[in-house]
């Protein structure tokens, strides 16, 4: 059983880690403080849409942490409202910024994926308590921020999406952090409510849900399936569909 065990850390964990660390070495780098953060062009022009809207986005991470982990944020427009606002939580100065960086901007030179979309009357919805969680998020002062386990900018989006009724998804297994306990329950409902999940601070953790799946934590990194569209969810790799 220890043998099986261990031949499941090195096939679950430690290769795709490594195999994520190789697809970084072989890209070309440069000065990521001089990456391309343009618009990916995920959103439509915001004068010439006039529904409301609400989009969670992904994309790798800075520099080396790219390896292991994504960044993700939050981007909500109201009906008839001529401007986007983008939400991100970050280490620097006050944790939650508004409108910092291009809606749909890659991060830092990654393309993100598109992990909530909700429009019309369903984003009207939930766009009010998106803002409410926002506002009233419990880590906001300077400092708060933790890279790991958390909270980090994966915690602050998980914590909203959470909260929103109307968002049945789950951030990738790529979001380290998106596990810790920002409510500080260890044990209960998963955040889309449709099952159970035993976390223990962000460190180790076990989520059984029709949403998310089934994942394993284990010092924030993930493994595990997804149930509703059949694939295997890999710590560095993310989601590899059959």
């Amino acid at each position: 059983m220890l043998r099986i065990a261990v031949l499941a850390l090195v096939l679950l964990y430690l290769l795709p880690i490594g195999i994520s660390a190789l697809l970084y070495a072989a890209r070309a780098r440069g000065d990521w403080r001089a990456a391309d953060r343009s618009s990916a062009g995920l959103l439509p022009e915001p004068r010439a849409h006039r529904p409301a809207l609400v989009r969670v986005f992904s994309a790798r991470t800075v520099s080396w942490r790219g390896i292991l982990a994504t960044h993700a944020w939050i981007v909500v427009k109201e009906e008839g409202a001529g401007t986007y606002s983008r939400f991100d939580y970050t280490a620097w100065g006050r944790p939650i910024w508004v409108d910092r960086f291009v809606p749909d901007g890659r991060w830092f030179g990654s393309v993100p994926e598109t992990v909530v979309g909700l429009d019309g009357a369903e984003a009207a919805a939930a766009i009010p308590r998106i803002r409410a969680v926002i506002a009233g998020y419990r880590y906001a002062a300077p400092g708060d921020y933790t890279v790991w386990p958390g909270p980090n900018s994966n915690t602050f989006v998980a914590a909203v999406m959470a909260a929103v009724p109307g968002i049945r998804a789950g951030l990738p297994a790529t979001a380290i952090g998106k596990d810790f306990p920002y409510d500080g329950r260890w044990f209960g409902t998963t955040p889309s409510r449709t099952g159970l999940r035993l976390n223990l601070g962000g460190y180790l953790g076990l989520t059984l849900g029709w949403v998310e799946g089934v994942e394993l934590n284990i010092l924030g990194a993930v493994a595990g399936l997804d149930l509703r569209r059949p694939a295997v969810k890999l710590p560095a790799l993310g989601r590899v569909g059959f």
